[in-house]
């Protein structure tokens, strides 16, 4: 089952190829649903699913990157 959330990036992160993390080092896989990503200031409602242990790592690694994690279940655009 997939989780939604919504991530909000801290400016020092805007850049950072947390995706590729999530990918690579996690072996989650991502979808983006909506993003607005600026030099200032980023959000992204992702869809996120795999191994639970995996999905928790990798939330707990956007945690240590200063990214908030919200529930986006509201935000999910079906399709």
């Amino acid at each position: 089952m997939a989780e939604h959330w919504r991530l909000t990036f801290p400016e020092e992160h805007v850049t950072d190829p947390v995706i590729y993390h999530l990918v690579k080092d996690y072996d989650v896989v991502p979808n983006i649903r909506r993003a607005a990503i600026e030099n200032h200031f980023g959000w992204l409602v992702l869809e996120v699913s795999g191994d639970p242990a995996r999905v928790d790592a990798a939330k707990d690694y956007l945690i240590s990157q200063g990214i908030t994690i919200d529930s986006a279940e509201g935000d999910i655009v079906e399709g």
